[in-house]
This record gives C-alpha cells, structure tokens and sequence, in this order.
C-alpha cells in the first residue's frame, strides 16, 4: 500500500526565512517539500538532501527538465494540459534521474492520464485549485478523479495540491490520495508538527482500509 508522504508547499512560507522555513517543516516530520522553479536553487543550498517536489506550472515543460535537474530537483512534476508528447518528457525526466510526475488541473478529467502515461510516471497529481495561486478554497469536484486513478493505479504515489488541511484531509485520503501538498495549513499552523501528523496518520489509515478492501 502507498504510504503517506507530506509535501508542505513552500508557496505558504515566510520568503525572507526560507532556509529555516524549509528547516522547520522537516523538523516537523515532513518528507518532501513541494516548491516552483525559483526558489529551487536556494532550497537546494540551505536545506541539503531534502527531496524537492518540483511543480512546473509550466509551457514547454521539456525545456526546463535539465535546469530543474541541475538546481538538484528530485521530482519534476509537469501539467498534462502543457505536453506535447507526455511519454517523451516523462522519459527525459528520468534520464537525468528525477522522478516523474504528471498533473491535471481541475477541469482536465482523470480519463486523460491513459494507462500508459499513468505506468511511466512515478506520480500522479490532481490539482484541487487551479494552478498559481496560493490560498484558494478546495474544489470538491475534483476528488472523484482521485478515486479514479487510485481504482485504476492502486500501487502509484497519488497526490493532491490545493486548499489540503485538516478541514479537507479526509475527502482526499478516503478518495485514495497518498501525497499530501498542503501550504498554509502548516505553515500558518502554530505547531506544524501536529497538522504534519494528522495529515499522514489520517492518510495512513485511509490507504489501511482501502488496501484491506482490496483484498
């Protein structure tokens, strides 16, 4: 079974503490940090050996593979909707030995992630925003494409990005979601620690019954 993974989105942290941001979410038990292209290379610097979510919001996601790989990305996450040739990029991707990740936002339909985009790919992601800004309301709509994917692919790293917190976490990790990007929630959080484990105990349990009905 997919365990759980929290990846607090840098988006929601203080830009001028950034390095010791970043420290405090892994003190706080996160995994991975989920972050944009520029502010990979300071990431990189201040927090060495963290596995960076990379989330390319992005046309011509091809043209940015190497850059992100050589800023020390660990995952490069690319929108669906923006590629050309999916297969050619998830490829590209793991030649400069990055993980791969493949992203639809909230109007593009889980059917658009075919099995074998979905078997290439390392994870898939289910925007529940719209991609770019920070701090918007979580679109219920998307969660049934979750549960979609999960039905389909129930060994694959699923994750969800937009409006995650303690509020929407059961939705999400019911629905079969096993990566959790949550910004403000934990960065606004008074003790981020406590929000990190709720998200992944809620999340570990959710996967538990889901692999126990699968049986």
């Amino acid at each position: 079974m997919p365990r759980a993974i929290i990846s607090p989105s840098v988006l929601a942290s203080d830009f001028g503490q950034l390095t010791a941001e970043c420290k405090r979410m892994i003190k706080g038990g996160a995994e991975w940090l989920h972050m944009g292209a520029p502010i990979l290379v300071c990431v990189s610097k201040g927090v060495p050996g963290i596995f960076m979510d990379c989330h390319m919001m992005v046309s011509n996601p091809e043209k940015w593979v190497d850059d992100i790989a050589d800023a020390g990305g660990s995952l490069y996450c690319f929108h669906l909707e923006a590629a050309s040739d999916p297969l050619a990029i998830i490829d590209q991707i793991h030649q400069r030995n990055m993980k791969a990740g493949v992203a639809i936002s909230p109007d593009t339909p889980s059917t658009a992630i075919t099995d074998e985009i979905a078997h290439a790919a390392d994870m898939l992601l289910v925007m529940t925003v719209y991609p770019g800004r920070g701090g918007q309301k979580f679109l219920d709509r998307c969660v049934p494409k979750v549960a979609d994917l999960r039905a389909r692919f129930p060994d694959k790293d699923i994750e969800v990005d937009g409006g995650v917190g303690p509020k929407t976490i059961n939705v999400c990790a019911d629905a079969g979601s096993n990566v959790i990007v949550a910004g403000t929630a934990i960065f606004n959080a008074p003790e981020p620690e406590k929000v990190i484990e709720l998200l992944k105990s809620t999340v570990n349990t959710a996967q538990a019954k889901i692999s126990a009905a699968a049986k």
